[in-house]
């Protein structure tokens, strides 16, 4: 006789490790990513931008998600850092682990580290915090909201920067970022959100971007430390407002008020 298969509990996972797996960088990789941030493609044609660590992030951060795959799952933080430049037609190695996971109020706070690196050594390191959820119940009212249309960025003014729902699947595919609450419906309010919302990655590759235009070269950044403040839906126009602080850049994305992701960017010597 079948039984119910309990979801996996979360702490399950701790020293678990995914990898390593293969990463290629490839020219059209490279490019589909800038296209999908909205990044300067001249000058990105011999090493991929900073922001692009999100798609070695998920070589093994899809697997994790597949194993949270009866869960919610949203991204709170995530620090990056960058030994040298990530070379366009290299490849490298990556792996994760999930390092530590701790309960609060219901929701598991969950640790994964990644390494990456080639035959010459390590390459860049990444720490994401994911906050994990059980998924609402039918009986959760969830005050949905209407979804913009498919290519409907906001029309962001001069200065401003937006994203429709079919960005967000172009910046998926380019990253291989496919958590379901930031293309599909039923998956957000599942989530307890009013509908699609924005990666928090992509947000972060904005901000990695203005940061780098305060370096010149294929190698910008040194650390970046970004938090995810609020969801931001599709079609919402954003500005990316930069303080500088000695070595350092605060940098965030907002807009009306609402402030959606913080960072500080520690530049490149």
């Amino acid at each position: 006789m079948g039984g119910t298969v309990s979801p996996l509990n979360p702490s399950d996972l701790i020293d678990q490790v995914f990898g390593p797996r293969l990463f290629r960088v490839c020219v059209e990789n490279v490019a589909d990513f800038v296209r999908a941030t909205g990044d300067d493609p001249e000058r990105w044609d011999i090493a991929a931008p900073p922001g692009f660590m999100a798609a070695a992030l998920f070589v093994v951060a899809s697997d994790l998600l597949r194993e949270l795959s009866d869960h919610s799952v949203l991204h709170g933080e995530q620090v990056f850092s960058w030994h040298r430049r990530i070379g366009i037609e290299s490849e490298m190695d990556v792996t994760g682990r999930v390092s530590r996971v701790r309960e609060r109020g219901g929701v598991e706070f969950v640790a994964f580290d990644v390494e990456v690196a080639d035959d010459t050594g390590p390459v860049a390191d990444a720490s994401s915090l994911f906050l994990v959820s059980p998924k609402t119940s039918a009986e959760t009212v969830v005050e949905e909201r209407a979804e913009p249309g498919p290519e409907d960025d906001g029309s962001p003014g001069p200065g401003q920067l937006g994203v429709s729902r079919a960005g967000l699947v172009r910046y998926a595919a380019a990253t291989r970022d496919w958590n379901p609450i930031h293309w599909d419906h039923q998956a957000a309010v599942a989530a307890g959100l009013p509908g699609v919302v924005a990666h928090g990655l992509l947000q972060s590759a904005w901000a990695l971007s203005a940061a780098a235009r305060f370096r010149e070269g294929d190698a910008p950044l040194r650390s970046a430390k970004v938090r995810f403040r609020n969801p931001l839906p599709p079609a919402k126009p954003v500005t990316v407002g930069i303080e500088e602080s000695g070595e350092s850049l605060i940098v965030a994305v907002e807009g009306d008020g609402v402030e959606y992701v913080s960072a500080r960017i520690e530049l490149s010597e």
